[in-house]
């Protein structure tokens, strides 16, 4: 089971929001579209995040 229960994107300030069966929501900046689209169709999303976004683009928790 993945631990991404649901993604958001903002196209005009490619801000990805992200947010985690514990509750946790999380905001990955500067992260492209083709990344987006990428991680929608990815078969995992929790191992999609750790290998491609988590500690490439800067975030914050927002929740």
């Amino acid at each position: 089971s993945s631990t991404v229960v649901s993604i958001g994107y903002g196209q005009a300030t490619e801000t990805l929001e992200v947010e985690f069966l514990n509750g946790g929501i999380y905001q990955y900046y500067n992260v492209g579209q083709v990344v987006y689209d990428e991680f929608l169709t990815a078969p995992s999303k929790g191992q999609y995040l750790y290998l491609n976004i988590r500690n490439f683009y800067p975030y914050s928790r927002v929740g």
